[in-house]
């Protein structure tokens, strides 16, 4: 029965070594696949977006007329759901 015992962790602990091993070249492969990605297909600069300078924006980035059509539509619904 120990003989079995000892065959069994060893099995075990051959296991788990070859998926953390597994695990570790999974690693480094993602980071060279990533890095490779990066080296061939860079991104482009971003392009800062056109001044709104006739624009009325709030804080929030949305209009005056927008903010009002919205509160309206939210204040219909409410009273439609509470008749």
């Amino acid at each position: 029965m120990n003989g079995l015992l000892e065959d069994g962790v060893g099995l075990m602990v051959l296991g788990m070594g070859f998926v953390f091993l597994f695990l570790v070249v999974l690693i480094f492969a993602t980071g060279y696949m990533s890095r490779l990605l990066n080296y061939l297909f860079p991104e482009a600069p971003a392009v800062a977006a056109p001044k709104l300078a006739a624009k009325n924006l709030s804080t929030s980035g949305v209009d005056a007329q927008m903010a009002a059509v919205i509160t309206a539509a939210v204040h219909q619904h409410r009273n439609n759901k509470n008749s």
